[in-house]
């Protein structure tokens, strides 16, 4: 290779750093926001949730058309993802524990919401039935868009229209540590409900300190407990796939600064090696030249 086309190289390179370090820095800054707001409101998650272990000792809840498990020949997909790339394998792996949730499931028996383009492309090349879809662009959770998809869950299972829902998410551990994660939104169940609460308290971290979540005695409802059930479990259903979002959220920017930041060290790498490259190029291209010279004079003074 000339030296002029690794010096050319060399620029582009260093061009391609500044990039990959600017968006590594704007990444930085919004995944510590949205790892706040997906911490803060843990706890809000937790507590609604705990609500659930505290009804789950009454008849009235296990016979709630949400609450009420049948065969799954039928099922319903929720796969959150991101409209954007340069994150890494972060949407490659939540579609791929989403496909293998689904094995043994006929293509026609699966109604797919895709929150996120990459989920949506994934399973609309698999030939599967798109029923909802929304863009992930903007780094909000947006709530009416999550109402009306809690609203279409909830009915369509009242009515039957599917057995299982199924929420496939990248579940936040930390900033380097983001695990594909599949959930069963409904019919509600209580060990589905602890194993979230679960999550929800971090290993580490100034949350860590919150309490975990323990078996507690059933409420009595007075006077019609059914009325309260049909009024809260929806807003439960609604609290869990928030925080599937945020959690989702929070994973997508963490994995996108990790990937940024590989790359700008990769760069620098590579700038490192063709500086050293042209250098020894250049050393024996003097080298070369100064041998001539020599050899020129010696040929005249003979």
């Amino acid at each position: 290779m000339a030296l002029k086309d690794i010096k050319a190289k060399i620029g582009s390179t260093n061009r391609t750093n500044k990039v990959t370090r600017a968006m590594e820095a704007v990444s930085a800054v919004k995944m510590r926001k949205t790892q706040e707001r997906a911490l803060k409101g843990r706890p809000y998650a937790r507590a609604a949730l705990q609500i659930l272990s505290r009804l789950s000792g009454g008849a009235d809840l296990v016979r709630h058309p949400l609450a009420r498990a049948r065969e799954p020949k039928r099922i319903a997909l929720v796969i959150i993802t991101s409209d954007k790339g340069l994150a890494g394998a972060l949407s490659a792996n939540v579609t791929k524990a989403a496909r293998e949730a689904l094995r043994g499931y006929p293509v026609e028996a699966v109604s797919v919401y895709a929150y996120g383009k990459k989920g949506m492309e994934f399973f609309t090349h698999r030939g599967y039935r798109i029923t909802g879809f929304w863009e992930n662009r903007i780094d909000e959770v947006e709530l009416s868009v999550m109402d009306r998809l809690v609203a279409d869950l909830t009915r369509a299972y009242a009515a039957e229209a599917f057995d299982r829902v199924i929420v496939a998410y990248s579940n936040f551990r930390s900033t380097f540590e983001q695990t594909p994660t599949i959930r069963t939104l409904l019919p509600l169940s209580l060990e589905e409900v602890r194993k979230l609460v679960e999550d929800i308290v971090p290993s580490k971290g100034k949350y860590s300190t919150l309490d975990r979540s323990q078996d507690v005695p059933a409420y009595t409802i007075e006077p019609e407990d059914a009325e309260l059930l049909d009024l809260l479990v929806p807003r439960l259903v609604a609290a869990s796939l928030y925080h599937m979002l945020l959690e989702s959220k929070a994973s997508e920017h963490s994995a996108r600064m990790v990937a940024m930041k590989s790359a700008s060290d990769k760069s620098k790498e590579v700038v490192r090696d063709l500086t050293r490259t042209y250098n020894k190029l250049r050393q024996a291209a003097i080298t070369r030249e100064v041998s001539e010279i020599v050899g020129g004079r010696e040929a005249l003074a003979s």
